[in-house]
């Protein structure tokens, strides 16, 4: 599926930003649910709320503090999007 650039370049930005254990199982567990996020929004592209909702939804706890850090210092708006939701 492709993904709005924009997008797809700050989900690269974050992902080189993690401790190198965790990047490829991050990286392959947010694609897969972004672009099912996508797909059930009929869009045609990933989209940032996508990637975002892919993130809120699948981070482990012990992880959510590193995670909201790096959306911040990668130029991800999650709060534009209501996350973290209740």
């Amino acid at each position: 599926m492709d993904w709005e650039a924009k997008t797809k370049e700050k989900f690269t930005l974050f992902i080189s930003k993690m401790p190198l254990f965790h990047r490829h199982i991050t990286e392959a567990a947010v694609i897969k649910r972004a672009e099912e996020n996508a797909r059930g929004r009929s869009a045609l592209a990933v989209e940032e709320e996508d990637v975002l909702a892919a993130f809120f939804s699948d981070v482990p706890s012990p992880f959510y503090s590193m995670m909201v850090r790096l959306l911040e210092q990668t130029g991800f708006d999650y709060k534009k999007y209501g996350f973290p939701k209740s």
